[in-house]
């Protein structure tokens, strides 16, 4: 199974730069061993299942909780799919097989 989630997590009571706290979630995030590739928007994440995938959203704000952040703003979204793995790359490679490379 495949969990690709997006997510973006931060604090809205802290300065106007966020790049301090969302750098200590990538921290979780990559020190979890999971796929992910970081945008300017948000992380796209890929676990091999659910459970796994949440507990690691509930690490990243339990993070920004010990960092003394008071209200933190987060979206998720999913795609989950049986039987597949590692579409964290395929999805891309699918679309350059009809267009060429793409900005990565």
């Amino acid at each position: 199974m495949s969990i690709l989630m997006e997510m973006s997590m931060f604090p809205t009571d802290k300065s106007e730069s966020k790049s301090k706290e969302v750098a200590e979630v990538i921290r979780i995030v990559r020190d979890s061993g999971a796929n992910y590739q970081l945008t300017a928007m948000a992380t796209i994440i890929e676990t091999n299942t659910l459970k796994e995938a949440l507990e690691l959203v509930e690490k990243c704000y339990s993070k920004l909780e010990e960092l003394g952040c008071n209200r933190v703003y987060a979206t998720l979204k999913f795609d989950i799919r049986k039987g597949h793995e590692n579409r964290l790359k395929t999805k891309i490679e699918s679309v350059e097989k009809h267009i060429g490379e793409v900005s990565k």
